[in-house]
């Protein structure tokens, strides 16, 4: 089998993620690249669905205040589940 390079651009965080999940499975991005254009082939399509997902209001807001507290340096964070417990029984 031949094959033929290929030139993509990927966001960089995305990419550092991603090649992070490959290691994990044992793939590199090559593989991993690979083995997504086959599994197009295979379907004749994407082999998954692609949409826009419809969050409600609510949803939308928890998921902004969850970031906002997740990059706040003053919100307390607990390492393990018994830090959590020590600080819930304080």
């Amino acid at each position: 089998m031949a094959t033929t390079p290929t030139q993509v651009r990927i966001d960089a965080d995305i990419k550092r993620e991603a090649t992070a999940l490959f290691a994990s499975l044992g793939l590199d991005m090559s593989g991993a690249v690979n083995l997504f254009l086959h599994q197009c082939v295979l379907r004749g399509g994407l082999p998954f669905a692609v949409e826009v997902p419809q969050y409600s209001d609510k949803t939308l807001s928890a998921m902004a205040e969850a970031k906002r507290i997740s990059r706040d340096p003053d919100v307390k964070g607990y390492n393990s589940m018994e830090e959590l417990k020590a600080a819930l029984d304080d």
